[in-house]
């Protein structure tokens, strides 16, 4: 393997107080992989915020270097092709995409699609991967005129690019946000109507409230959740994939059994090859938000700091890429 100095954001362990800076680091000091990849774009995620503020859960070890998504070009294996790295252990247990170079298995790797540049790919990132692998779920079970789709965590990574392409199929979406200011920023992604999170966040002991929605892309858990489920029309879908809120579901079978709804969970993280190769293959062509243009922000390696604040504060609105260039 080539040693070739680079960039890298990295979280030491100073006295139990977990501290970030670029720095200077080499291949050689990778850990030894299959595919060496020199890291064009990554994106800033909610477990690279938890990742790089001494999060356990997600990284055992520093100093670490966090980024679970990576966009570049293959150094070595197959030189030259442009790839995709998202999920599995990258950036939480390995060396992440906030490093110029990574290492990796081959069977973590997929090909750039033709549609998508790497700038594109990141922008769509894990969440908007996961966004995809929901909507797979969901597009099988509720057809666009069967009624309106509830989004939750609308502003943010997964819920903007889910709005965005609904939209594109068809679908009449509902935006759950609770940030006033952005309402023309989810208008503008397609959402038709913008539900304040207020509405959903009250604690209701019926088992069911009155059918109004077709099905829901859900990024939060908890009580948002649970009134969700409540207000499905039957044969309705509900796709979850967060637990923001919280890990706890209260609620009854009334729903599921007296509607007939489905509840599905999923975790993009440890997605099966060949599968996640077709949900990016849809990413990069019929499902290509439309609006890929209007929902990031770039920042650099120096900026990642700031950046993470943010999104743990819940300031940040669509995606962060960040240029490795």
């Amino acid at each position: 393997m080539k040693n070739v100095d680079f960039k890298a954001y990295v979280v030491e362990e100073v006295d139990g107080t977990f501290v970030p800076s670029v720095k200077m680091l080499n291949t050689a000091d990778l850990p030894q992989n299959e595919v060496l990849i020199r890291v064009n774009y990554s994106s800033l995620n909610y477990k690279d915020a938890l990742s790089a503020t001494g999060n356990k859960g997600v990284t055992k070890n520093y100093p670490h270097t966090p980024g679970i998504d990576a966009a570049g070009v293959v150094e070595e294996f197959k030189a030259g092709d442009k790839v995709i790295v998202t999920g599995n252990d990258l950036g939480m247990n390995s060396p992440g995409g906030f490093g110029q170079y990574i290492f990796v298995p081959a069977n973590w790797v997929v090909k750039l699609p033709e549609g998508l540049s790497l700038k594109e790919a990141m922008i769509i990132g894990t969440a908007g991967f996961t966004a995809g692998v929901q909507l797979t779920r969901l597009t099988e079970l509720v057809k666009p005129d069967a009624g309106k789709i509830l989004v939750s965590g609308a502003t943010g990574g997964v819920g903007s690019v889910a709005i965005s392409i609904l939209n594109k199929l068809g679908y009449s979406v509902a935006a759950i946000s609770g940030k006033e200011q952005e309402h023309d920023f989810l208008k503008g992604l397609g959402a038709d109507e913008i539900i304040s999170r207020t509405d959903f966040e009250f604690v209701d002991k019926r088992p069911m409230l009155s059918a109004k929605y077709a099905g829901a892309i859900d990024t939060v858990g908890g009580v948002i959740l649970e009134n969700i489920l409540k207000a499905l029309q039957p044969l309705g879908a509900v796709v979850t994939c967060g637990s923001v809120s919280s890990t706890q579901l209260n609620t009854t079978v009334f729903p599921f059994i007296l509607r007939g709804i489905s509840l599905i969970g999923v975790s993009s993280q440890n997605y099966p090859l060949n599968p996640r190769k077709e949900v990016w293959k849809k990413l990069s062509a019929e499902w290509k938000p439309d609006h890929l243009m209007q929902i990031y922000n770039e920042i650099t390696l120096d900026e990642i700091d700031n950046a993470v604040k943010m999104i743990l504060q819940g300031k940040l609105k669509g995606r962060t890429i960040i240029n490795m260039l």
